[in-house]
């Protein structure tokens, strides 16, 4: 089946196309209607169904046939730790964790919070919490005490279950003491955490209340899996965004492992016991997604990686995982690809590996500029295709299907939108803009299978937040625009959108031309206060390794470039050469911070910050 037909079925009978996809899931009890749309602006996937997600990522393949099949395999350079777990061997850790769990009074419904580093416990930790019917809240090992807080007083978990520390290069986060202080913190009072201790690190433990998860999991008994509803929530996930207070978006469990199965195979073109390799983490939503839940469903083999694209040790890190696992798709930030671009911009390191196997590569979570994908093509020859998605709808809002049948790529497009999603590029007023015009990007209601409809115990500032600037649609707050052959071009947040004299700039344009100089390896382009014209934009750029070009020849070309490909209306007059950029943990740069930062206005420091220390480093160059 082709794009065409696929798309033209579902918008022709999303019910029936749907409901096709959901017999790929197995269920206890089957849906009383496939969507229920009674309320226009909440609607549900499959009610009535029931379902256990642990027993569709791990019990069913077992009974298959599959249980000696490898479910994950753990590579961690930082720790030159390799190992690998059958489907077999990961359900026992399940099972374990989740005995451990009901044996401390934890229910169906009940919230339990996870604060771990990228290893094998972590997975089964969430799976656990699936099994018996519990709903996990995964908070990025390392996050601040306060913001840790933040989210245990939201969720109000049961359990807390840890990592003794996180290993990062040539440094130990120790986690147990901004655990401690979290809870002390905290309004809500969590009285048991489990703690995995690792060895380079081993935590003191809290008498009657911190117990060992080994010690635990050694005493544990079997468990079966507890049937929920498909509206009942297998998970919380507060966003990274880099502004505000952070949103616990809610995943309903039918919907999400009907959307997400379905899109192993439709967008990414994976089939059951191939290896599939999303280079990212658990506490992210690409995570919960790519590393744990659509793999596990689909009876793939999911990479766990716990390391860097450089630096751990080197530039060539992602092709030595991709050679020796024999991954055959994989999924990673263009932040990733630029860092390694930056380090081996000709590429010399992928020739040292085997990449036979190797067929797509996928990118997500910040733009893919043009050159970046460029580089990428020529150098791992294979296709390179980025494609949109956000923490709300945990899979791709547009992309370039490779189940389907690829079209041809457009290098700085996201492709076109994926069956269940209507995209429309807005005006201020709600109304559609022309093709090829920049507007609001918005999805027309109802969203999905697997899509958020709501935020932990907050359904209004959800509808504040998505629903209520564009009545009928979901607004993605990205802006951009939709060609005349239907692809969705997404330039930056619709917040990045500059008014420089009147004019309506997109600083993703002119972040696209900028990374056409050969000797940038990344840049962002910020608005920034301007007496005169109210905003104009400033670009900051990192220059590649080795360059030998001055930095003011860079920048005067960089300036001409913008020049004669947008034209003078840019009023793009400023770089300035810094060596990193901010980035959170998930590789989305820290755009709002810049330009607070170069107005000397107050900002708050986003706590998914990857190194707080590089606000210092932008101040110090903004002042000299």
């Amino acid at each position: 089946m082709s794009y065409n037909e696929d798309y033209n079925n579902w918008k022709n009978d999303p019910a029936s196309f749907w409901e096709k996809k959901a017999k790929n899931i197995h269920w206890t009890k089957k849906w009383d209607k496939v969507l229920d749309k009674s309320d226009p602006r909440s609607w549900s996937w499959f009610p009535g169904g029931e379902l256990n997600t642990c027993y569709n990522c791990l019990d069913i393949h077992i009974a298959n046939g599959n249980g000696d099949k490898n479910a994950l395999i753990y590579d961690s350079p930082i720790t030159d730790t390799k190992k690998s777990y059958t489907y077999n061997e990961l359900l026992d850790k399940t099972i374990k964790i989740a005995s451990a769990l009901k044996s401390h009074g934890v229910n169906k419904g009940d919230r339990v919070l996870i604060y771990m580093p990228m290893i094998p416990e972590a997975v089964a930790s969430m799976l656990a919490c699936a099994r018996i019917g519990a709903v996990h809240v995964v908070v990025f090992g390392g996050f601040a005490p306060n913001e840790l807080a933040t989210r245990i007083n939201d969720a109000k978990p049961k359990v807390i279950i840890a990592g003794s520390c996180g290993i990062e290069p040539g440094k130990v986060i120790e986690y147990k003491p901004m655990i401690d202080k979290a809870i002390d913190l905290a309004k809500y009072k969590v009285n048991v955490c489990f703690i995995h201790q690792r060895a380079l690190c081993e935590a003191k433990l809290i008498n009657n209340r911190d117990f060992n998860l080994q010690d635990l999991m050694d005493s544990a008994g079997s468990v079966e899996p507890v049937p929920v509803k498909s509206t009942d929530p297998l998970y919380i996930l507060y966003t990274s965004g880099t502004t505000g207070d952070p949103k616990g978006m809610v995943r309903e469990n039918g919907g999400h492992a009907v959307a997400l199965k379905a899109s192993m195979g439709m967008v990414y073109g994976i089939q059951p016991g191939e290896v599939f390799w999303a280079a990212s983490d658990i506490g992210w939503v690409v995570g919960h997604s790519y590393i744990v839940y659509a793999p596990l469903l689909n009876c793939c083999t999911s990479i766990l990686y716990e390391g860097k694209p450089t630096g751990t040790p080197d530039a060539g890190s992602f092709w030595r995982v991709i050679s020796e696992h024999n991954v055959s798709v994989m999924f990673t930030a263009p932040t990733a690809l630029r860092a390694i671009k930056r380090d081996d911009p000709n590429g010399k390191e992928i020739l040292k590996y085997n990449l036979k196997n190797f067929r797509l590569q996928f990118l997500a979570g910040e733009r893919a500029d043009p050159t970046t994908i460029k580089w990428a093509e020529k150098h791992l020859n294979v296709p390179v295709i980025d494609h949109w998605w956000q923490t709300e709808t945990g899979w791709a809002i547009a992309g370039n299907f490779a189940g389907l049948g690829l079209f041809d790529v457009k290098a700085g497009s996201t492709g076109k939108p994926s069956p269940g999603f209507d995209v429309v590029c807005l005006d201020d007023e709600g109304k559609e803009k022309p093709k090829g015009e920049i507007g609001a990007l918005a999805i027309k209601l109802p969203l999905p299978p697997s899509c958020s409809s709501t935020l932990w115990q907050d359904k209004e500032r959800y509808k504040e937040s998505y629903l209520n600037e564009y009545p009928g649609y979901y607004s993605s707050a990205d802006a951009g625009y939709i060609d005349k052959d239907g692809y969705i071009w997404v330039m930056s947040r619709t917040d990045d959108i500059i008014n420089c004299a009147g004019h309506r700039l997109s600083t993703g344009a002119m972040e696209e031309v900028l990374s056409k100089h050969r000797d940038i390896a990344e840049c962002a382009v910020v608005g920034v206060e301007d007496e005169l014209k109210g905003q104009i934009p400033v670009g900051f750029i990192v220059i590649n390794s080795g360059t030998s070009t001055s930095n003011e020849i860079i920048i005067n070309e960089i300036i001409k470039m913008v020049r004669n490909e947008i034209g003078p209306v840019a009023s793009f007059k400023k770089a300035i050469v810094v060596k990193r950029l901010p980035k959170t943990r998930s590789g989305k740069i820290l755009r709002s911070t810049i330009s607070a930062i170069y107005d000397n206005k107050f900002f708050k420091t986003p706590a998914t910050i990857d190194d707080i220390h590089i606000l210092d480093e932008i101040k110090n160059v903004i002042k000299s």
